[in-house]
């Protein structure tokens, strides 16, 4: 098939195809490749060792640096594993190609046992995007969580979703479903777990991040994400504050299209502990950070499967139940359906040609972008987000 078309024989069957595939890939590349590998605790489901794969392509003392992290939550890295051997093929090809002084940081099933198993979390049932908190502090609290946590194991669906609507009438969507997904850390049995501890893939970040020095790099960083939105779209997501820099070089790079959750723009809520905080903390003004969220289904669709398979996980010797449910974590967070993987592979190949041509504009030119920019778009906020919106 042609590299200008979309092959979406990239989805691959299975954690152990993808990376197979994926290291297969990264071997055809004519570029300079620092390859690491992180071990992750546990094993897959046919005992295949479990591990983080990380790239570091083009010229060790580049300045700028685009990054492309799969697989945050586990199961979408079936998305995230098509998203990146499509890239690398257009990189082999020559038809993508690095600018001097910019390399690719590309970091492959960041949470491995979640994509081996077909689930979001780790196998201490962990969040990797809630996790990026100060474990030596008091951890966050989520009283919405605590308040609806006897509805959210209810077997009977119509009395939990009624308890669920109850919620919403008294206190709002924003704050049911901020309640659920925020982020809780008193139930490891529950959804949206952000951990007792550091997790792996944070220790990954952790590690790449002072191991390559990416404090006195330019960064322009995608994290792909599925199972939120509308179908097929591929939001671009910035939980960077609406006023910092780092929104203004997003929206400079990305255009109108990206949504803050801070501005209630998007269709995430803000969240504790999201993994985006661990590059916040080290980035200059000259990067930022965005998730790309590809929807599949309804809300209540995602919070349906993803109740059943905590419930699932909570039970003891329910291995055969368990298996069935993949089937349906797989459609919900990678559809096997033709024209929506064709969405997924088109969106992802522009917003990351924007990030790479971005992250590699010149400081001259940087400015005048920025700057540009800067000056239109107050007006625009204020006409669209009077005070007193806020997510």
């Amino acid at each position: 098939m042609p590299l200008d078309q979309l092959d979406t024989e990239l989805f691959s069957a299975s954690y152990a195809v993808g990376r197979h595939r994926w290291l297969h890939q990264l071997s055809q590349l004519s570029y300079p490749v620092h390859y690491l590998p992180y071990q992750c605790l546990g094993e897959g489901p046919d005992g295949e060792t479990l591990i983080t794969d990380t790239a570091w392509i083009g010229a060790e003392d580049a300045c700028n640096l685009l990054v492309i992290i799969s697989g945050t939550h586990g199961i979408e890295g079936f998305a995230g594993n098509a998203i990146e051997l499509d890239w690398l093929r257009l990189l082999t090809s020559g038809e993508v190609s690095l600018p001097k002084k910019t390399a690719l940081l590309m970091i492959h099933a960041l949470t491995p046992w979640g994509y081996a198993w077909y689930r979001r979390c780790d196998c201490d049932g962990v969040d990797l995007n809630r996790n990026v908190v100060d474990f030596s502090k008091p951890l966050p609290v989520n009283a919405g969580y605590d308040a609806l946590r006897a509805s959210l194991f209810m077997l009977d669906a119509q009395q939990r979703w009624q308890a669920f609507t109850d919620y919403q009438q008294q206190l709002g969507r924003e704050a049911f479903e901020s309640a659920i997904s925020a982020g809780q850390y008193t139930d490891p049995s529950g959804p949206f777990f952000g951990g007792l501890a550091p997790a792996h893939g944070r220790r990954v970040i952790d590690d790449l991040l002072q191991r390559y020095d990416l404090k006195n790099k330019n960064m322009a960083v995608i994290d792909l994400h599925t199972g939120l939105g509308q179908f097929g779209y591929g939001e671009i997501i910035c939980d960077h504050k609406p006023d910092s820099a780092a929104t203004a070089l997003a929206q400079c790079w990305y255009g109108a299209s990206v949504m803050l959750p801070l501005l209630g723009t998007s269709s995430s809520v803000p969240k504790t502990g999201l993994i985006d905080y661990a590059w916040h903390s080290i980035m200059n003004e000259r990067s930022c950070y965005i998730t790309l969220e590809f929807g599949t289904f309804p809300t209540r669709e995602l919070f349906e499967v993803l109740l059943h398979d905590h419930w699932l996980w909570a039970q003891a010797d329910n291995d055969e139940a368990r298996i069935a449910h993949r089937k349906l974590m797989h459609h919900h967070f990678c559809p096997d359906d033709q024209g929506w993987k064709e969405m997924v592979l088109f969106r992802a190949r522009q917003v990351m040609r924007q990030g790479l041509r971005g992250v590699s504009l010149s400081d001259c030119e940087q400015r005048q972008s920025t700057n540009t920019l800067v000056s239109i778009q107050p007006p625009f906020f204020e006409k669209e987000h009077p005070k007193g919106i806020k997510a």
